[in-house]
C-alpha cells in the first residue's frame, strides 16, 4: 500500500471519528448570563428523557431529548417560570416527564411498589426460615429418610 493510500485512509478514519464525537455533542444554546445557563442545567435535571426513561433530560443525547432541551428553553426565553414549563410538560407527557413525580395517589405504586415487593420479600424469608427452624427442632420428618452418609471418600 502506497504511502498517499494510507494517509488518505487515516485522514478518512480521522473524520469519521471526529464527525461520530460532534453527533454526540449537545448543541449550545444562546444563554443571556450564566444565572439562565444554570437555571436551564438545574430544570433540565428535574426532567426525564422519555426515550431513555432513566436520565435527566440534561443527560440523554437522544433526538427527542434534544428537541425537549429547545423547548424548555424557547419556553424560557418567553418568560415562563420554572414551574410554568413543567406544568407545560406534564400537560404535554403526563406527570412522567418529571425525573422525581409527585406524590399522588395516581403514582403510589410507583413510589411504594418497590418497598412493597421488598416487604413481600422478607416476610417470604422469614417464613422459610421459621418453618425450616422448627423442622429441624422437632427432629425432621420420619417420611425424610434417614440422614445421608457425609463422609464419602470420593468428595472434591
Amino acid at each position: 500500500m502506497s504511502r498517499a493510500r494510507l494517509r488518505a485512509l487515516l485522514a478518512a478514519l480521522l473524520l469519521a471519528c471526529a464527525a461520530g464525537a460532534a453527533a454526540q455533542a449537545i448543541d449550545p444554546l444562546p444563554f443571556r448570563d450564566h444565572a439562565q445557563e444554570l437555571r436551564f442545567q438545574h430544570l433540565t435535571q428535574q426532567l426525564r428523557c422519555l426515550v431513555c426513561q432513566n436520565e435527566t433530560l440534561a443527560d440523554s443525547n437522544a433526538d427527542l431529548a434534544r428537541d425537549m432541551r429547545h423547548e424548555v428553553f424557547r419556553l424560557m426565553q418567553q418568560g415562563k417560570s420554572d414551574d410554568e414549563i413543567k406544568q407545560y410538560l406534564v400537560d404535554r407527557y403526563s406527570d412522567f416527564v418529571l425525573y422525581k413525580p409527585p406524590l399522588q395517589p395516581n403514582t403510589w405504586l410507583l413510589w411504594f411498589g418497590p418497598l412493597l415487593i421488598l416487604a413481600a420479600g422478607a416476610v417470604v424469608v422469614a417464613v422459610n426460615v421459621r418453618r425450616r427452624a422448627r423442622a429441624g427442632a422437632s427432629g425432621g420428618d420420619a417420611a425424610d429418610g434417614p440422614a445421608p452418609d457425609n463422609n464419602t471418600e470420593d468428595d472434591w
